[in-house]
């Protein structure tokens, strides 16, 4: 994620006044249902929604006090054709088309130990992901988009079964083990624990049982201790305490695991500090030490060492891929190779079908920098990979995004020329085969074409293909949510991909804090709520949700039809 995403200083909180605090944190019915809507049903003080955003959307319901708004369902959004790239739709292409592949996209979990002595809450006014006041909560809200993944099954369009799940990075918040192993089990199954240190207590900045390291600038659902005043959400943007919010996040629960095979790319946050530094020695002793700093100008507080909180190098993480929860339904390294084993290298290929090839590329800077690029190396196999992939459709996968691909930074860890977005765009671009290009790290919704252009007659150029950026949100901000990605063979000389956005499957609010769903409820709320994300625009517009996106199928493909 970029560093600059939160530009609200946490000061600015304490000045802004005090406003009541808001009377009840979830919503009513009225507020939930969609009037005449089959997809919304009542389920107590919640609402179930139907399985894609095609059906019902969640949205931010009317503001009270100090801002605060319900999550709420609203109608579903239909699908938007997009053209652009040299094709047209064509009638009856749905009777014709055949369906591909099939997969979920999920992004930037951003799995936290938010207890951990090297998180930098403190850096907030300058780092965007400094603190969040649901980041105890990404496990279950991890688990909330895996049940609504198994849930689906299908892709929405094609009704192609799904075939796998990629995650395109920043899987993990801060470069840690133990928050790389609490992802890999909550997308394989098996009992897991968002909790470090001491088991029997929390020891992070939200802690309310210690008046000492009590500080206002975080959110405390437990309330407010003897003698201090009321945290900055609650006094000022309406939140409200929630009573044994943060040990029901620490408690274990028995994770699902996804149906299908599922894929792994990195992002910054996977083997960077807070996503922007490399670690060293200094940075892993603090990890795994006994002190934590609350508050700028306060002593340290003293807590409990884990050295589960060490911080990994990108073969360790690569490593740890290997380690598979027994009945997973993998693959083993969940995409990594034995070769990437070997090197400590973080690309690769994976094959699908007869036609498809996916290319999941490393676009993390590994001297520190939360902007991405590539190594010259890994630029040389890519031209290896698409000059040897002339016969399938690729679809490239990563963390950044071409625009978000800027890094200059140069450095002994990864050294030599960095390459960027746009250079990367041109190489793709001499592809024909290449059609879509899958990343996430704004935890934001777009879709960008890329024209290949010809030139014609009196230098005009004409478009004659190319490929589509599909840019997917975050689970760790609003509006937590995840894509499915179906591509389809028209059989009329074009392609399809079709993209839909999915909300995960807790209810639009918490009934009690007794299962994870519930959990991922509130987080959701949390997230809806957060002041420094209340002006972003994280959804996208309609047209980069839920869309079909049209463009020329390659020669190979329309040759062998015709046979």
């Amino acid at each position: 994620m970029q560093i600059s995403r939160r530009d609200v200083l946490r000061s600015s909180a304490a000045a802004a006044g005090s406003v009541a605090a808001l009377g009840g944190f979830g919503l009513g019915l009225a507020d939930a249902a969609v009037a005449g809507s089959p997809t919304v049903r009542a389920a107590g003080r919640t609402a179930v929604l139907g399985k894609t955003t095609r059906t019902a959307v969640l949205a931010k319901g009317t503001a009270g006090a100090g801002g605060y708004r319900p999550v709420v369902a609203r109608a579903g959004e239909a699908t938007v054709v997009r053209g652009g790239l040299g094709a047209e739709a064509q009638r009856k292409r749905a009777s014709r088309r055949r369906a591909l592949v099939a997969f979920g996209q999920m992004s930037d979990v951003h799995i936290c130990d938010s207890e951990s002595p090297n998180r930098l809450e403190n850096a907030e006014f300058f780092s965007s992901s400094a603190y969040r006041p649901g980041e105890m909560l990404g496990l279950h809200v991890a688990e909330a988009m895996v049940r609504q993944i198994n849930r689906i099954g299908r892709g929405p369009v094609t009704r192609r079964k799904l075939d796998f799940v990629v995650q395109t990075g920043d899987n993990a918040d801060n470069a840690q083990y133990n928050e790389l192993r609490w992802n890999i089990d909550v997308l394989d199954g098996g009992t897991v624990r968002q909790d470090s240190g001491d088991l029997n207590r929390y020891e992070g900045v939200m802690d309310s049982s210690d008046p000492a390291f009590y500080a206002p600038a975080y959110y405390h659902p437990d309330g407010t201790p003897a003698g201090q005043v009321d945290d900055d959400y609650r006094k000022t943007y309406g939140f409200k305490a929630i009573p044994g919010l943060i040990d029901a996040a620490r408690r274990p629960f028995d994770a699902t695991g996804l149906d299908v095979p599922w894929y792994s790319a990195l992002g910054n946050h996977d083997p960077l500090i807070q996503g922007n530094e490399a670690p060293d020695a200094t940075s892993q002793a603090k990890a795994i030490g006994g002190t934590k700093t609350i508050r700028v100008g306060q002593l340290p507080r003293n807590v409990t060492p884990d050295p589960d909180r060490r911080q990994l190098s990108t073969a360790e993480i690569v490593e740890e891929h290997f380690h598979l929860v027994p009945g997973a339904p993998g693959p083993v390294g969940h995409g990594f190779t034995p070769e990437n084993r070997k090197s400590g290298t973080g690309y690769y290929t994976f094959d699908h079908g007869k036609h498809l090839r996916f290319v999941v590329l490393d676009t993390v800077n590994h001297n520190g920098d939360d902007r991405g690029s590539l190594n010259q190396t890994q630029l040389s196999w890519l031209r290896k990979v698409l000059a040897g992939s002339r016969k399938r459709l690729v679809v490239v996968a990563s963390h950044h995004t071409s625009w978000t691909m800027n890094s200059t930074v140069t450095g002994s860890i990864d050294p030599g020329r960095r390459v960027h977005g746009d250079e990367l765009v041109k190489e793709l671009l001499r592809h024909p085969n290449v059609i879509a290009w899958v990343n996430g790290h704004t935890h934001s919704n777009k879709i960008l074409p890329h024209p290949r252009k010809k030139k014609g007659g009196k230098g005009r150029a004409a478009v004659v293909g190319g490929f589509w950026e599909i840019n997917t949100a975050s689970h760790i901000d609003w509006p937590q949510q995840a894509r499915l990605i179906e591509v389809a063979d028209n059989r009329d000389g074009t392609l399809s991909i079709f993209t839909t956005m999915i909300d995960h499957g807790a209810p639009t609010a918490y009934a009690d804090l007794g299962s994870p769903l519930e959990l991922a409820a509130v987080a959701r709320e949390l997230a809806a709520n957060d002041p420094q994300e209340r002006s972003k625009k994280r959804g996208g517009v309609r047209t980069s949700r839920n869309t079909e996106l049209l463009l020329p199928a390659p020669a190979f493909l329309t040759k062998k039809k015709k046979k």
